[in-house]
Parts: C-alpha cells; structure tokens; sequence
C-alpha cells in the first residue's frame, strides 16, 4: 500500500496502530466516567474540576492508557504514512464496543452489530481505494507556516463557538477541535522522529517534538472539556473521523504521500459516508457511551 515500504513493515506499523486504538479507547472509558462525576469548580473557577481529576484512580489510570497509545502510535507512524496510521485509529470506537461487551457481559444489540459492521467495512474500503502510498521522513518548514496558523486560527474560533451551543452542538465542535490539535500532534511527532537520520540527539533537540508536547497537552485538555460538556455520539465521530481525515491532508501537503482520487472519487466518498454511519451508530450504543447519559455542564 505504500509504496517503497516493505509488507512487513506496514504490517508491523498497522498492528501499533491498531494497539495505539485500543488503549485510546481504554483511555476515553475511564476518563469520560471521572470527568462525567467529577464535581463542578467553585469561585469561578471553571476549570478546577480539571485539577481534581489527577487524584482520581481511573482518571490516572485513563492518562497511563493514553501514554502507552500514544507511544504505539509514533512507532507507527515512524514506519508509515500518516494517511495509513491515522485512519486506522478510528477503530478506537470498535475496541470500546468490544471492551464495553466483553466487561458488562452485554451483548450488543442489532444495531450496534449493523454500526459496527458499516464501520469496519467502511474503513476498509476507504484505505483500500485510496491506497495512500509514499511517505518524506520530514516536512519543509514552509509547509508547516502555511498550515499551521490556519490550524490556530480554527480551533479558536470553535471553542469560543462552543461556548454558545447547547450540549450535544459544544461537544461536537469541541470534538472537531480536538481532532485538529491531535492531527496536528501526530503530525509533529512524524517530523520530529524524521530527525532520527541525526542520531537521538536531532530527535530530542528539534522544535517539532515539543511543540507537538504542547499542541498535545492543549489538545489533552480540550478532550477532557468535550467529553463533560455533552453526550459521546456527538463528540466522540467529530473527534475519530475529523483526526483521521484531517491527517490524510496533512499527509498529502506535508510529506508528499499519494493517495488514488480521480475515478475512486465516488466510491472512496461512499466509504466515508458509511464509516460515518457507523461511527454514530457505534457511538450511540451503551457499550460505547457508558450509562452516565450526561448533561451539557459549565465549563
């Protein structure tokens, strides 16, 4: 699928992404259930509840799973094109319907079978037909200042744009931010580990890896704030499909990688559309959203 690439390697590469999902989705379940009970802050201070949840165990134990994934993840990415390893993470939704069936011991229902079924063959078909292939270890500079201030600009705009929304609307634009910010960090962290040509040394002394920390830690707060302000199915498609696809431009503008258009235009939009399908179909399960059934809550 890639083209210079060995087989083994996009296998290897696509077994870490798929590892990198599955604790994503350990990650959301157990930081959506302490941010959904965390208690709201007092003396204006809005965002206190977020101080509160380091001394919670799940919450912690949620962050380890993140930390793990994303290590998963940049070996991956390290080994293959962005617009490979960043689809693939959107199977994050079938590893929480998996984990959810196998520790509540609930199946799921016909609808959450037919979700998840339209969103795996929807994935598949989309990577199958675009084929994305050819991947530069680095990007030029000049790419990343006509993309990023954009990027800054646009999740800006959406989260004072949330501020205003009813629930379900401000966890779905928070979700889309979030999903621009972890674009961009995998991104980063693509380039950084281009720098490896240089020895350890050119990896831990360029300007991408710690600015990908920051657009990281950024984005790690505005994951927390969208899964309080209101219900999975809203956020959780804007944030899994809007990263992935995301990345897949980032992918193409900056390391040069080639995915097929022209006549697998159609089929390739039909794929997404299905894997959106079943990415709110999945998202609506209770294996998937939990049982908190929140509320929209001030942030």
């Amino acid at each position: 699928m890639a083209g210079g690439i060995g087989a083994g390697v996009i296998v290897l590469a696509l077994t870490l992404a798929l590892l990198a999902a599955l604790g994503n989705a350990a990650a959301s379940v157990l930081q959506r259930r302490s941010a959904a009970t965390a208690p709201l802050g007092s003396s204006g201070r809005r965002l206190s509840w977020l101080i509160g949840l380091v001394r919670r165990p799940l919450w912690l134990l949620g962050a380890a799973a993140l930390a793990v994934s994303g290590l998963f993840q940049a070996v991956a990415l390290a080994a293959a094109p962005l617009a490979i390893v960043q689809p693939v993470m959107t199977t994050e939704l079938l590893f929480t319907l998996l984990v959810g069936s196998f520790v509540f011991r609930r199946p799921p229902d016909r609808r959450t079978r037919w979700s998840f079924l339209a969103m795996a063959v929807g994935l598949a078909a989309f990577l199958g037909l675009a084929a994305p292939s050819g991947s530069a270890d680095s990007a030029k500079a000049s790419h990343w200042v006509m993309v990023g201030p954009p990027a800054v600009v646009v999740v800006v705009l959406l989260v004072l744009i949330a501020r205003h929304l009813k629930p379900a609307g401000r966890a779905a634009v928070l979700g889309a931010a979030t999903a621009i910010g972890f674009a961009f960090t995998a991104a980063l962290v693509k380039d950084a580990i281009g720098n490896l040509a240089q020895g350890l040394v050119g990896v831990v002394t360029s300007w991408q890896l710690y600015t990908a920390l920051g657009i990281g830690l950024v984005s790690f707060v505005l994951l927390q704030t969208a899964l309080r302000a209101g219900p999975l199915v809203a956020s959780q498609p804007a944030l899994t499909l809007g990263d992935s696809l995301l990345s897949v431009f980032l992918g193409v503008l900056l390391f040069g990688e080639r995915i097929v258009l022209g006549v697998r235009m159609l089929p390739e939009a039909a794929a997404l559309v299905l894997l959106v399908l079943g990415s709110v179909g999945l998202a609506r399960s209770p294996l998937v959203s939990g049982t908190e059934g929140q509320e929209g809550k001030s942030w």
